[in-house]
C-alpha cells in the first residue's frame, strides 16, 4: 500500500507545478498592477526585475511551511490515511478553485484559499472521526481537533485590510497629489529627493520585515539586531537613499520610476518568500509523511489506519533544491500566463486615470454608495472656506495630468501605490496584524485612484461594483475552499485510494478543458485594434483614424446582425419553431449590451480627438448609432410578438401571406446589406440608390399595411395572426426608416475618411 502513496505524492507534485502555475497568474496582480498600469518600463524590464524577485524569494523562503504541517489541524490526533485524504483533497481543489478565478480575470487570496482549503478538510475527517466514535485521549470537541483560531485570524485579516489600506490610500494619495499636483514634473527638485527617501526607506524597511524575515539566513542573531537597531538603522537609510535619490534627479534620472521598480522586486520578493507555502507547501508536507511512514510506520507494521501523525508538529526542513525549482517554476509561469494578464487588467482598469473599458455594470449597493459620497462631498463643501477650496481645486486640476502613452495612471500614483502597500505590510507585520498582501495591496490601489479623482460621476457606480464584486469574491473563495475540500476529502476516505484516483483524475480533467476553453474563446476574441487606439492613444489624428474605423465596424457588424435576425425569426416563425424565437430574443438582449458597451467607447474616442472635429462629427455619429440601436428594439417588438403567438400554439402564419412578404423581406434583407457594404468599403457611390431602394420599399409597405387593415375587418376568424402580420408590415416599415437614418449619418460622418479594414490595422 505504501507503493500506492509514493504515486499518490508523485501526482501531488503535479499539482504542485500547476498550483505554482495558477497561483502567480492570480498574485501576480500584487506587484505588477502599479508598474505596468503607469508604464514605468517596458513590459519585458518590468517582467524581469519581478523574475529576480521571485527567484530570490522562493529561493530563501523557509520558515512559512509548517502552517501546511500543523497550522490548521492538530496531526497527533489524526492517521496518515485521513492526513493523505486532506492534503490531496486541499491541493486537487487548490488548483482547480484558483483555475476558475484566472479564467474570470478575478483576483483572490492564495492565502484564503489555502487555509480554508486545510480547514475545510480537516473539519470534515474530524467529524467523520468523531461520528465513528474514535476515542482519542485529551479530545473533546471539535476545537481539540482544528485550529479555528487561524481561520477567524484570516478572516479578521480581510477586514482589517480592506478598511485599512482603503483609507490609507484615500489620505496618503490626496496628500500626494496636493504636493505634486498632476504637473508632477514641475518643481521636482526641491521635492523629489526628500520623497524619494521616505520612499526607498519604507520599502526597504518593508523588505527586511516582511520580505526577508523567513530568509533562510534571517537567523535568530540577525533578527534580534534588526529589531534592537531599526531606528538607527532606518535613519542611516532615510539619509543615504535622500541624498542618492536627490544625485538620481540631477542626472536627469526620473526617480519615480527607480521607486517603482525597486518596489515591485520588494513586493516580488515577499510574496514568493511568503506565499510559497500556499503552492508547495501542502505537497511537501505529504512528501515527509508518506518518507516518515514508510521508515517508521511499515518496517514496525502498523497500517495506515493506525499509525498516528504526531511528527509534522515537528519544524519542515525543505531542501534547497525543491525552493529553487519553485523559484524558477514561478519565473516561468510570471512570464508565459495570459490569465494573469486577464487579472492584472481588471484592477489596472478599476483604477485607471481616464474613462475606459468598464469592465463591471452598476449595482443598485454602488448607485447608493456614489450617492452617499456624494452627498458627503457636497457637505465638506459647504463648511469649507472659498480660498481653501480653490487651492485645493488648482491643485488637482486634471486638465494639467500627465500620462505617458498607454498608461492607466502617472508615476505618483504607481509610487505611493507601492510604498504604502509595503509599508502597511511590514508595519502590520510588526504590530502582528494579519494584514494580507493581495487585499492589501489591491484595496491601497483602489483607495488611491479614488483619491486622485478617477472615480468621476461617469465611471465611479461601475468602479464601486467592480470593487464590491472583488471584496465578495474574496469571501467566495473562503466558503468555496472550505466546502468543497470538506466534500472532496470525504469522497477520498470513504471511496479509498480509487475515489482519490478519480477526483485527481477529475481535477486534471477540468483544468485541461478549461486550458481548452480559454484558449478557444482567446482565438475567438481578437484583439480589437482600433479599440486600443481609441483608449489609450494620446494622438487626436491616430485617435479619429481608429475611431472611424471602429464605429464602421461597429455599424456594420449590427446592420448584418439585423438582417441575419430579421430574415431568421420570420422564417422561424413560418415553421413554428418557437426554439429559434426564442434564442433570438435573447440575443437581440445580448446584442444591445454590445452595442451599449462599443458607443460608450466611441464616445469616449471623441473626447480624444480635435474638438472641432468632434462638432463637426457628433451629430452624425448619434443619429447613426442612434438609428442603429432603434433597429435593435424593432426587430425585439417584431420578435416578441411571434414567440409568444407561437408560444401559444396560435394559428400558424397563412401561405398567403408569407407568399405575400416573401419579395419585400428578400428586397429589405438586401438593402441592409448593401448598406453595410457601403459602410464596410467607404464607397457611398451606391448610397443614393440604395437610399431610394429602401424609400420606395417603404411606399409598398405601407400600401401593404392598408390592405392588412382592410382585412382584419373582413377576416375575424384568423384575427390574432394576422395581428402579427400587420405588427411585422409596421415594424419593417420602421426598420426601413431607420436604416435609412443610419445610411444618412454614415455619409456625413465619415465624408472624405475613409475607414480602415481590419487587414491594415
Amino acid at each position: 500500500m505504501e507503493y500506492f502513496y509514493f504515486a499518490i505524492i508523485c501526482v501531488l507534485f503535479i499539482f504542485a507545478i500547476i498550483d505554482l502555475n495558477v497561483g502567480v497568474s492570480n498574485d501576480a496582480v500584487n506587484f505588477l498592477n502599479s508598474a505596468v498600469g503607469a508604464k514605468a518600463a517596458s513590459l519585458k524590464t518590468i517582467l524581469f526585475i519581478a523574475a529576480i524577485g521571485i527567484f530570490i524569494g522562493a529561493s530563501t523562503s523557509s520558515g512559512m511551511m509548517d502552517i501546511a504541517r500543523h497550522g490548521m489541524f492538530q496531526p497527533e490526533h489524526f492517521y496518515f490515511r485521513q492526513l493523505m485524504c486532506v492534503f490531496l483533497a486541499v491541493t486537487v481543489t487548490d488548483v482547480v478553485l484558483l483555475d476558475i478565478f484566472n479564467s474570470l480575470g478575478m483576483p483572490t487570496s492564495t492565502t484564503v484559499s489555502m487555509v480554508f482549503e486545510l480547514l475545510g478538510a480537516s473539519f470534515a475527517i474530524s467529524l467523520i472521526k468523531i461520528n465513528s466514535g474514535e476515542a482519542l485521549e485529551g479530545v473533546s470537541s471539535m476545537g481539540d481537533l482544528l485550529n479555528t483560531g487561524k481561520a477567524l485570524e484570516v478572516i479578521a485579516g480581510i477586514f482589517l485590510s480592506v478598511a485599512i489600506a482603503f483609507f490609507f490610500g484615500i489620505v496618503v494619495q490626496w496628500i500626494s497629489r496636493l504636493i505634486f499636483t498632476y504637473n508632477y514634473k514641475k518643481g521636482l527638485t526641491k521635492k523629489i529627493g526628500i520623497f524619494g527617501g521616505v520612499a526607498v526607506t519604507s520599502i526597504l524597511y518593508f523588505m527586511l520585515f516582511k520580505g526577508m524575515k523567513n530568509a533562510a539566513f534571517m537567523t535568530p542573531d540577525v533578527k534580534a539586531y534588526l529589531n534592537e537597531n531599526t531606528l538607527m538603522l532606518l535613519g542611516v537609510i532615510f539619509v543615504v537613499s535622500t541624498i542618492l535619490m536627490q544625485f538620481l534627479h540631477a542626472l536627469k534620472v526620473n526617480v519615480f520610476k527607480v521607486i517603482i521598480l525597486i518596489g515591485t522586486f520588494a513586493l516580488a520578493m515577499a510574496f514568493a518568500g511568503n506565499d510559497l507555502v500556499n503552492f508547495i507547501g501542502v505537497t511537501m508536507a505529504a512528501l515527509d509523511s508518506v518518507i516518515h511512514f514508510a521508515e517508521v510506520a511499515v518496517p514496525a507494521g502498523i497500517s495506515a489506519d493506525e499509525y498516528m501523525m504526531g511528527f509534522l508538529n515537528e519544524p519542515a526542513q525543505t531542501s534547497i533544491w525543491f525552493l529553487i525549482g519553485a523559484g524558477a517554476i514561478m519565473v516561468y509561469a510570471l512570464c508565459t500566463s495570459k490569465k494573469a494578464h486577464e487579472v492584472l487588467n481588471t484592477s489596472i482598469n478599476l483604477s485607471r486615470q481616464d474613462e475606459g473599458d468598464e469592465m463591471f455594470g452598476s449595482s443598485s449597493m454602488a448607485r447608493k454608495l456614489v450617492r452617499a459620497g456624494m452627498g458627503f462631498i457636497t457637505s465638506i463643501n459647504k463648511i469649507s472656506p472659498k480660498s481653501l477650496k480653490r487651492w485645493v481645486a488648482k491643485r488637482f486640476n486634471q486638465e494639467e495630468a500627465t500620462l505617458d502613452d498607454g498608461a492607466a495612471f502617472d508615476l505618483v500614483r504607481a509610487s505611493v501605490n507601492l510604498v504604502l502597500a509595503g509599508l502597511l505590510i511590514a508595519l502590520g507585520t510588526s504590530l502582528k496584524l494579519p494584514l494580507s498582501t493581495t487585499y492589501v495591496t489591491f484595496m491601497v490601489g483602489m483607495g488611491s485612484s479614488l483619491a486622485d479623482h478617477a472615480w468621476g460621476r461617469e465611471s465611479a457606480v461601475f468602479r464601486i461594483t467592480g470593487v464590491i464584486s472583488v471584496i465578495g469574491g474574496w469571501f467566495l473563495t473562503a466558503g468555496a475552499a472550505f466546502i468543497l475540500a470538506g466534500i472532496v476529502s470525504s469522497i477520498m476516505y470513504f471511496g479509498g485510494p480509487v475515489a482519490m484516483v478519480i477526483m485527481a483524475g477529475l481535477a486534471l480533467f477540468l483544468l485541461i478543458r478549461s486550458h481548452i476553453s480559454y484558449k478557444n474563446k482567446k482565438n475567438e476574441d481578437v484583439r480589437d485594434v482600433k479599440l486600443d487606439i481609441v483608449l489609450n492613444s494620446q494622438d487626436a489624428d491616430e485617435v479619429w483614424t481608429a475611431l472611424s474605423g471602429h464605429t464602421a465596424d461597429t455599424l456594420c457588424h449590427t446592420l448584418d446582425y439585423a438582417a441575419d435576425t430579421y430574415d431568421g425569426v420570420i422564417r422561424a416563425f413560418a415553421r413554428e419553431d418557437v426554439r429559434k424565437l426564442r434564442t433570438a430574443l435573447t440575443k437581440i438582449v445580448e446584442e444591445k449590451a454590445w452595442l451599449k458597451k462599443m458607443r460608450r467607447h466611441e464616445t469616449l474616442g471623441f473626447r480624444r480627438i480635435d474638438k472641432g472635429l468632434a462638432f463637426e462629427k457628433n451629430t452624425w455619429y448619434y443619429l447613426s448609432s442612434n438609428n442603429a440601436q432603434q433597429i435593435l428594439n424593432t426587430l425585439t417588438r417584431i420578435t416578441n410578438p411571434m414567440k409568444e403567438h407561437t408560444d401559444n400554439n396560435f394559428r400558424p402564419l397563412s401561405p398567403q401571406y408569407l407568399e405575400e412578404f416573401a419579395p419585400y423581406q428578400k428586397r429589405l434583407v438586401a438593402v441592409f446589406r448593401g448598406i453595410s457594404e457601403v459602410i464596410r468599403t467607404g464607397d457611398f457611390s451606391e448610397a443614393e440608390k440604395l437610399s431610394a431602394e429602401g424609400k420606395w420599399l417603404k411606399k409598398e409597405i405601407s400600401n401593404l399595411r392598408r390592405v392588412q387593415t382592410h382585412r382584419l375587418q373582413e377576416d375575424a376568424d384568423n384575427i390574432k395572426v394576422a395581428f402579427v402580420y400587420l405588427n411585422l408590415i409596421q415594424e419593417s416599415h420602421e426598420l426601413l426608416s431607420e436604416v435609412r437614418n443610419v445610411l444618412r449619418g454614415c455619409e456625413k460622418f465619415f465624408g472624405e475618411n475613409v475607414p480602415y479594414t481590419i487587414e491594415e490595422a
